[in-house]
Order: C-alpha cells, then structure tokens, then sequence
C-alpha cells in the first residue's frame, strides 16, 4: 500500500522514509486520528551515532528537554524513535 502525499510516495502513515537531496534527511507521512501532516527531520550531513553508547545517552538527556517527545506531530518524537530513546 503506497500513499501519494504532495507529491511525494509513501509506503504508509508513521513509517518514515529517507528523503533525496532535500534539506532534511527523512521523512514520515504522520497520521492520528483523522489529521495527517507531513513531518521532517534529522540534518542530512550528519549521522546519528546511536551505536555509541555515551553520545546516544548525550542526544536522549538533551532531547528529552525539547518537549514533544510524545507528539507524533513533532520532528523531536521522530528524531527520538530514529536514535532509540
């Protein structure tokens, strides 16, 4: 099941997907309820080094500060869900 958002192709809500040449390095066609919105994130230069325990700690203690760790809305719940926190 893909869905067409804008233009752009989704294989469905809440998974998210790497974006190609565009200002952030993913994206996902977030949906709750009957309201759908289309949410980027992460820097497209950089990688996340979830694999290193002592920066993944670092990202989910400074992330968790931000608010929006619960909001499917935001880019930070995303962010989060990407690093594993």
């Amino acid at each position: 099941m893909s869905i067409t958002y804008r233009g752009e192709t989704f294989s469905g809500y809440n998974k998210p997907k790497r974006t190609s040449g565009g200002r952030k390095k993913s994206a996902v066609l977030a949906k709750k309820g009957n309201k759908v919105k289309l949410v980027r994130f992460g820097d497209p230069k950089l990688s996340i080094k979830k694999d290193q325990p002592a920066r993944k700690r670092s990202y989910c203690a400074r992330s968790a500060g931000q608010g929006n760790t619960s909001n499917i809305f935001s880019a930070n719940y995303w962010s989060r869900k990407a690093w594993s926190c």
